[in-house]
């Protein structure tokens, strides 16, 4: 069995700044989510965490939390992410740290997005402040896969969810629209608060006239952007996505290829895109190798049918076939829930 790190020692310390980084998942972006600490003689003396875009980061937070300001000198800072190095939304971290007279910086992972990468421990080490970097950098790493790679590579984190029966159909009987439980429903929900946008395409509105809205449960201070994958960009006026209180977050894409509606969504700051179908939309997604990650629900029913979750055009062979890495299952409602990262294209 792995044991947890002595808590006064550097992984020990960083396990306690990506508690601090958790608080922010969901709420930061287009920014990631980061937690910091700061420690001397074994103590913690303040902590931090990015709560929204435009505000402090983690870093000077925690140093703004000290007591006294010169409680930083000698110190250590314990930080998820490392620290930005250029001016943004706020200044840059590297120069708060050089300011507060910190003796010593750990941070996790590096950071992707290349105006900042690696620039961190050379400005530091010029000031004379040790810096050491790679402490649990996985861990630190995936509590911010999505803005990961859109920083990287402008396009969004793509988790393709659906709701179907086990033999994998999302047609319901008529007169009867849910096919999945109400807890599992609620827990699908969550998924659309971590997202800035959901998609689904223009068949899916037509059918069920979808609100594609945070509901219930965990509420979102920020409803996530509504896209529409559309041949002819032709739609019901009156239906929801084009008429209620939201209408304003809903964007109808004609015409175009699903990369590239991605693209663009990517370009308008959305760091993370729920498919949610239907099964034309979920095949294209996975027949251009679009999707990152799978969340989907299954019901301990048999509806049979000519609709199926993921169409497409499908692998050719089995050794075409999307293969999913770390599965992880539990029931919910009565309802299978499996999630899992999409290997890489081979």
């Amino acid at each position: 069995m792995k044991k947890n790190p002595p808590r006064n020692s550097d992984a020990g310390f960083m396990r306690l700044a990506l508690r601090e980084a958790r608080k922010g998942v969901e709420r930061t972006l287009p920014n990631p989510a980061v937690g910091a600490i700061v420690v001397k003689n074994g103590r913690i003396l303040s902590r931090g965490w990015h709560r929204a875009a435009g505000m402090p980061h983690a870093e000077i937070e925690a140093i703004a939390k000290l007591a006294k300001p010169g409680d930083a000198r000698g110190a250590t800072l314990y930080v998820t992410l490392e620290p930005c190095s250029t001016q943004g939304r706020t200044p840059p971290c590297t120069s708060a740290i050089i300011a507060a007279g910190l003796a010593r910086v750990v941070f996790g992972a590096p950071d992707p997005n290349p105006k900042n990468a690696g620039r961190a421990e050379k400005i530091l080490r010029k000031a004379g402040i040790e810096a050491v970097s790679g402490v649990l950098g996985d861990e630190c790493a995936a509590i911010n896969r999505a803005w990961n790679k859109w920083i990287s590579t402008g396009m969004p984190f793509v988790t393709a969810k659906a709701g179907m029966s086990l033999d994998g159909r999302i047609a319901s009987p008529p007169g009867r629209r849910w096919i999945t439980s109400e807890a599992a429903r609620l827990d699908a929900m969550r998924l659309r608060s971590e997202c800035g946008a959901v998609l689904v395409g223009a068949e899916t509105v037509r059918a069920d006239n979808p609100h594609l809205t945070v509901r219930g449960g965990k509420k979102s201070a920020v409803q996530p952007l509504r896209a529409v994958w559309s041949r002819s960009g032709k739609l019901d006026p009156a239906c929801h996505l084009l008429s209620d209180a939201f209408r304003d977050r809903t964007v109808v894409y004609k015409g175009k290829a699903l990369a590239s509606v991605l693209r663009d969504l990517g370009k308008r700051g959305v760091a993370h895109v729920l498919i949610e179908g239907g099964g034309r939309t979920l095949g294209e997604a996975f027949d251009k190798n679009l999707v990152d990650r799978i969340v989907f629900y299954t019901a301990p029913a048999l509806l049979g049918g000519p609709i199926p979750a993921v169409g497409g055009l499908g692998a050719r062979s089995n050794a075409e076939a999307v293969r999913l890495e770390n599965p992880t299952y539990r029931l919910v409602g009565g309802c299978l829930r499996t999630e899992a990262m999409v290997a890489a294209a081979r």
